[in-house]
């Protein structure tokens, strides 16, 4: 039995907890962190493939906007803690910093682990009370007011509760959507859950021969009238049942809602650079002009790798050692045109245990954007990606997770 009153509990030890933890901590407030793992941190190890991609260098008003309608909601906490800040806190507690292509921010050392040991240390100096493998099930509020949260085995007593759990993404990492289960459960309304950032399946088998290539530049957009507006840009790569990659993992996050509502979404990929019609048949062209007797293959592969050209020769219906003169002319304009826009069913995705990110959550109506609190309970306060609000590849979650757990960790 713990009968400690603290200032402040926050439930969960990922980026935003922690620098919740760290934020109060340093402003003379007792703080309990509970994390249900036997590690701190372990979302935050696998970020950016290991690297860490804290955030990035856009401006506050542009990097709003790069998380739709919702991102205005950030404009408080951003205004608080941008990017600058960010890095300024990581170089105080002797982590630094650089974004080696002026975009993305990295810790120097390009690895997750420096950034999870700075917090720890950080947590440690300023007294954050830490205890691991305890999983919160329930909090406890009277009249409308925060006053404990309870573990599977103890109690914990205060009036400020920050619940900082994450969404539904990554399982195996521990995510289980218990901060969402437990924010229901208090009154807040949980908006529709999806799977975001991760791999999605095609209907199309040819993809599977494929898989050796990275194809840089890569426009996505999404082939139905009503959402014709969604796309992305970014690197894609083939795989045995699809397609993935930062294009890709943009792309998920309007595509799941679309799929559990049509079952199948199409998409058109641009493969060759933003070139468009005009512009690939001047180049194959010239092409031709440099060597008549080149193949159709030879010439493609002036503009992606032979796997890809040989099957979009297929899908056209031309045999690949045929030199451009002797490819009729309704094969030549369906190849160009395929060049130009290469079409996909999207018919699936892995659920959670794939995605990177949640789609959906604790609905921003019942947050006050200028502290955190829940509009519905006094004394609660979330952070993180537990809220209805999620970005693009690229440092922006993480940099709301900081944002809004530095936020919070201010209390009202």
């Amino acid at each position: 039995m713990n009968n400690k009153i603290y200032d402040l509990i926050v439930v969960g030890g990922g980026a935003a907890g922690m620098i919740a933890a760290i934020t109060a901590s340093r402003d003379k407030k007792s703080v309990l962190l509970l994390e249900k793992l036997p590690q701190i941190g372990t979302k935050l190890k696998a970020t950016g493939g290991g690297r860490c991609n804290l955030t990035n260098t856009l401006d506050n008003e542009e990097f709003m906007q790069m998380f739709g309608k919702n991102g205005r909601f950030m404009q408080d906490a951003l205004n608080l803690f941008d990017h600058k800040s960010l890095m300024n806190f990581f170089k105080e507690i002797g982590v630094e910093t650089h974004a080696p292509d002026g975009f993305r921010v990295f810790p120097s050392s390009h690895s997750s682990s420096t950034i999870i040991e700075a917090l720890l240390s950080e947590m440690q100096r300023v007294g954050v009370e830490i205890l691991k493998s305890q999983r919160v099930k329930k909090l406890l509020h009277v009249e409308g007011k925060i006053v404990g949260a309870s573990s599977e085995t103890q109690t914990f007593y205060t009036k400020n509760i920050i619940v900082a759990t994450g969404g539904l993404g990554y399982p195996t990492l521990g995510a289980q959507g218990d901060g969402l289960e437990m924010a229901k459960e208090v009154g807040h309304f949980i908006t529709e859950l999806h799977p975001a950032m991760m791999p999605l399946q095609t209907r199309e088998k040819w993809v599977e021969k494929c898989r050796a290539d990275t194809i840089a530049k890569v426009e996505l957009r999404v082939d139905m009238k009503k959402h014709s507006k969604i796309k992305a840009f970014g690197d894609l790569i083939f795989t045995k049942n699809g397609i993935r990659g930062p294009v890709v993992l943009d792309a998920a996050r309007d595509l799941t809602p679309l799929l559990d509502k049509y079952g199948e979404v199409p998409i058109l990929l641009n493969l060759t650079k933003g070139m468009n019609e005009e512009q690939l048949l001047k180049h194959i062209k010239n092409e031709v002009a440099k060597n008549q007797s080149a193949s159709i293959l030879e010439l493609l592969t002036t503009l992606l790798p032979a796997p890809i050209s040989t099957e979009l020769c297929e899908l056209s219906g031309i045999k690949t050692d045929l030199t451009y003169g002797k490819i009729s002319g309704e094969c030549r304009a369906k190849l160009i045109k395929l060049l130009a826009w290469t079409p996909l069913s999207i018919v699936g995705h892995e659920g959670f245990k794939m995605a990177m990110i949640t789609r959906g959550g604790v609905d921003l109506k019942e947050i006050e954007p200028k502290t955190m609190q829940s509009k519905v309970i006094d004394g609660l306060y979330f952070c993180g990606e537990i809220m209805n609000l999620d970005g693009p590849c690229g440092g922006y979650n993480l940099q709301w997770s900081f944002s809004s757990g530095f936020l919070a960790g201010k209390l009202k």
